[in-house]
């Protein structure tokens, strides 16, 4: 049973279309990374699996039951963006209030977690930073170890050092068999944990790949020196050619094609003086699936 599976799921709001025909599966012991920037259409996608909307067609099911069913919620783990905690309440009240929900936790194992993220327990939640009040929520979440834990733009706050103790938490979760949905802007954390990732467009799931193979497919950064001037004509029938730059003793791009037919435009026009290829930043094919091709 796959944690997550949608099939045609379908959301309009008026006659707004904010969720067209997404077929997900979310899998066992994965991290699934969401991408897409506002409005793409991933809110609405989770509010849907949360149960908090309802399709408008389509079908969807979370933990083997439709997202309005009760039965699951304690398996799961839900962070949203605007994460609303009770200000009165100390950071340690609150967990225990969690707790208390999800039927008892290893406070042992709570507080594990505090520790690993530095966070702070003894203060009222009202008197934390953002980042703070992060921390409780992530703890929340974590501490009675759900099946599926569904995670909406979670680095809200977070410094550099708790970001990184954050990925392994989210690492040991698969490792135990578990799973993680993970919507997200930032790229760069997406790359670094996710398994698979999906980018949604304008209510479209456009692409799911396995993160390995994305890195395959977006292409390398080609940095050529030459002497003498290039022109875009000059490479147009070279396929692969991404983000062109073209200066007067340089040429920049991202590159998916076959190196030697580009090297044989290059040369062709120009004497070929250096060149630098690195792998692209997943940001680059990120960008490059969000451009209109039509």
């Amino acid at each position: 049973m796959n944690p997550i599976q949608t099939s045609g799921l379908t959301k309009h709001y008026g006659s707004f279309p904010a969720l067209v025909d997404l077929d997900l599966e979310v899998r066992p012991g994965e991290i699934f990374g969401f991408l897409g920037p506002n409005g793409a259409g991933k809110s609405t996608t989770i509010r849907v699996l949360m149960g908090e909307l309802n399709p408008t067609s389509g079908t969807a099911t979370v933990l083997g039951a439709a997202p309005r069913e009760v039965a699951h919620r304690q398996r799961l783990g839900y962070l949203p963006p605007d994460l609303a905690l009770w200000p009165s309440m100390t950071g340690q009240e609150t967990l225990r209030f969690f707790a208390g929900l999800r039927g008892g936790v290893d406070w042992g194992y709570a507080l594990q977690l505090a520790e690993r993220l530095g966070a702070t327990l003894d203060k009222r939640v009202g008197e934390l930073s953002t980042g703070n009040r992060q921390k409780i929520g992530l703890i929340s979440v974590f501490m009675h170890k759900p099946e599926l834990l569904i995670l909406d733009e979670p680095n809200a706050g977070l410094d550099p050092l708790v970001q990184h103790e954050f990925w392994a938490m989210m690492r040991e979760v698969v490792d135990d068999g578990r799973s993680v949905f993970l919507s997200s802007h930032t790229l760069s954390e997406v790359e670094r944990v996710a398994d698979r990732v999906g980018i949604i467009r304008h209510g479209h799931l456009i692409a799911v790949e396995e993160v390995a193979a994305l890195r395959r497919k977006k292409m390398r950064r080609v940095e050529i020196d030459v002497d003498g001037s290039l022109a875009a004509d000059d490479l147009a029938g070279v396929r692969g050619i991404r983000d062109l730059d073209l200066r007067a003793d340089r040429v920049e791009l991202n590159f998916d094609g076959d190196m030697a037919q580009l090297l044989a435009a290059v040369t062709a026009k120009a004497r070929l003086r250096d060149i630098h290829t690195q792998e692209a930043e997943l940001e680059d094919i990120f960008l490059t699936y969000y451009k209109d091709e039509s």
